[in-house]
């Protein structure tokens, strides 16, 4: 069973929890289960419910093939403390559900979560007012200006001689007022999210993102403070990935030729390094999309199927990241990518694969929520599977953002030629 897509848009997390509820309701088979000479009628056993609800989450476009068993058994833990099941005793409210033959059976109804209503209006967020037009400065005049002799034609003659007569008032040369880092700021700002929702396909990002808490200066740094291979440069080098764990990438991503340590590496090392790695990553206080973030990342699941709207929606939002943020995560995303391509490196775990053994590894340091999401695992394996797969896209810097921001801006700055007499006419 496929079930819908649920695409983008507020409380989308809620909304796939209530979807996948009411799959696993209507079409988990249930039949007479006998225990202790005791025939139980209408109920299915841990195990048949692992095989049919991984089946189901392998199938459903909202999850994807790369859902584990291990993750099943997750949500199937967290669906018995959230009563959307119970054993045949009906107990409930505690995650020991196993992967074995204890029965369980439906309620009489499996609770949904409520959809919180989408406020009426949203806070105002103050917005610099833009300069027009008509808020000009005549350019001062200069003596002494050179200037190149000039051929005059009929029409450019009697021009010159209606402006000296006074038939006609000279041009003037405006510009507007100076645009200031705030407003360029502001411009990158409103512009980045402007793209963001139309990519989307939403009307408002109210419910997806909170835009109050968002930094413009984050996104000028992402986008212009980037070495050669568009990798963020951080002006605060405390900041930096320490130097122990750059120089265990460094080891992994270069492998066999990578490692700094003069001496021959013992059988293993390479996991002992990888583990390293693993457990900085693991341990920071916050993912690398932050937590703030986490509804935005999210809703981009809505639009996975569409691979080039996904990627763009995902450019985008890795300029809302922290430079520091945006620079672990490049530099993470480049290590497993090199991985992936190296041949010589021996596998990094005996019972998976290293693919599996990735997104296991990371997914939650890369997305994860604040609160307890009951979706959590399995929509970060969703976003950084895809993420893998084209991080070398997703991490550069969206060049169609980039060049209506840089045009709008330099149509503000640019002079104007006016002639007020026409010009005035003209309007009026």
């Amino acid at each position: 069973m496929e079930g819908k897509i649920i695409g983008p848009g507020p409380y989308r997390a809620t909304k796939l929890w209530n979807e996948t509820i009411q799959l696993f309701r209507s079409g988990m088979p249930l039949r007479r289960h006998w225990v202790h000479f005791r025939s139980h009628d209408g109920c299915f056993s841990a195990s048949e419910a692992v095989d049919w609800l991984h089946g189901l989450l392998k199938g459903n476009h909202n999850f994807g093939p790369d859902v584990t068993r291990a993750q099943t058994v997750q949500l199937l833990k967290k669906f018995l403390k959230n009563h959307v099941i119970e054993d045949i005793k009906g107990r409930w409210g505690k995650e020991d559900f196993e992967d074995n033959g204890t029965l369980y059976r439906f309620p009489p109804s499996s609770p949904l979560k409520p959809v919180p209503k989408r406020p009426l209006h949203t806070e105002n967020i103050f917005i610099p007012k833009f300069p027009n037009w008509d808020d000009y400065e005549e350019t001062a005049a200069r003596d002494n200006v050179p200037m190149k002799p000039i051929v005059l034609n009929s029409e450019l003659w009697n021009k010159r001689h209606s402006i000296a007569i006074g038939e006609v008032h000279e041009c003037k040369l405006i510009r507007r007022r100076e645009i200031t880092p705030r407003h360029v700021e502001h411009i990158w700002k409103s512009m980045t999210l402007a793209h963001l929702q139309k990519i989307l396909g939403l009307k408002s990002l109210d419910g997806v993102l909170d835009t109050k808490l968002l930094k413009a200066k984050n996104i000028l740094h992402n986008v212009y403070q980037v070495n050669k291979q568009g990798v963020v440069v951080l002006e605060d080098k405390l900041e930096e990935l320490p130097h122990w764990v750059l120089s265990a990438m460094k080891c992994l991503a270069n492998w066999p030729n990578g490692s700094e340590l003069k001496q021959p590496m013992y059988p293993g090392f390479e996991k002992d390094v990888f583990k390293t790695v693993a457990d900085y990553f693991q341990k920071l206080k916050e993912p690398l999309l932050t937590f703030q973030l986490y509804d935005v990342f999210v809703n981009i699941l809505g639009v996975l199927q569409k691979q080039h709207v996904a990627t763009e929606a995902l450019q985008v939002c890795c300029l809302l990241l922290p430079p520091e943020n945006r620079r672990k995560l490049q530099l993470l995303m480049r290590l497993i990518g090199r991985i992936f391509m190296n041949k010589k490196i021996p596998p990094l775990n005996n019972a998976i694969g290293t693919r599996t053994l990735m997104v296991q590894t990371f997914s939650r340091c890369i997305l994860c929520s604040a609160d307890e999401v009951d979706l959590d695992e399995l929509l970060a394996t969703k976003l950084v599977t895809f993420m893998m797969d084209n991080y070398e896209e997703i991490l550069k810097v969206p060049g169609r953002l980039q060049k209506s921001v840089e045009d709008h801006l330099a149509h503000l700055r640019r002079v104007q030629v006016r002639w007020p007499f026409s010009f005035l006419q003209f309007k009026a």
